[in-house]
């Protein structure tokens, strides 16, 4: 039997560069004393109900040598970048993939297998025109609640001093992030008229981008070298269409 892709969400949350300036507004570095790091990540596989958090105190040995040592964090993470078939992160194909790439790099990770990728901020660009692309005003207007307060730059300071108090607010803060792109994801899902084809990984005919079996005939669609019979999702309520010139115009679709 054909297994499901592993669809994996994920948020990370990073330590900031550490330069120094001669003022505070529009100012040249002067000398850079220290690279950005991971501190946290969160992560949650589709189908699972529990978000889970890594995060650098997790390592006890490495954190109490050099709590600034992300070599472990990033070790976990590049197994579950390696394990994914498909990773979904708001702002992730230009920040969050980017930035662990950046650290499997430093630590001399090789590549991880790949996989395919959903944005939900290109999503919402592409689709929609609201007032804020951000995460959290996304789930405001969707009535799916907020972002979890951190209480601002004071949290992200508490952890690097290795504050337990301001690592819970961190951890609280990016599992919140996770479970909210998850929310997000599922109310933008129908309309991504790009998602990966799940009957490509299943091998089987259902909606392409949920893999629900029940489908509804919704009229037929052109494009200027085919016509096509288009279906909808009752689960999901995402579109796709079969190609009415190879298979009988009733037969379960396999195209988004």
């Amino acid at each position: 039997m054909t297994q499901a892709p592993k669809i994996l969400f994920l948020d990370i949350e990073t330590a900031p560069n550490l330069s120094y300036v001669w003022g505070q507004y529009e100012q040249n570095v002067i000398a850079h004393e220290r690279e950005w790091y991971l501190l946290c990540v969160g992560y949650r596989w589709y189908g699972k109900k529990k978000t889970q958090c890594v995060a650098l105190p997790d390592f006890e040995k490495e954190y109490k040598r050099d709590p600034e040592d992300d070599s472990r964090l990033a070790q976990v993470m590049w197994e579950l970048v390696d394990s994914a078939d498909i990773i979904i992160g708001h702002n992730g194909d230009r920040f969050d993939l980017r930035k662990l790439n950046a650290r499997f790099l430093a630590h001399d990770f090789p590549p991880p297998r790949s996989y395919k990728t959903i944005d939900t901020l290109k999503v919402a660009r592409k689709y929609f025109m609201l007032n804020s692309n951000k995460l959290g005003d996304i789930g405001q207007y969707l009535n799916l609640g907020g972002k979890e307060d951190t209480g601002g730059f004071k949290t992200w300071a508490g952890c690097m001093r290795g504050e337990p108090a301001a690592w819970r607010t961190m951890i609280k803060y990016c599992k919140k992030d996770v479970d909210l792109l998850i929310d997000v994801y599922e109310r933008l899902k129908p309309w991504m008229t790009n998602h990966p084809n799940l009957n490509v990984y299943t091998k089987q005919d259902g909606c392409p981008t949920c893999g629900h079996h029940d489908l509804t005939r919704r009229g037929n669609r052109y494009t200027q070298t085919y016509a096509y019979t288009q279906f909808q999702c009752k689960r999901c309520g995402a579109y796709s269409k079969l190609r009415t010139r190879d298979k009988a115009a009733d037969a379960p679709t396999i195209v988004p």
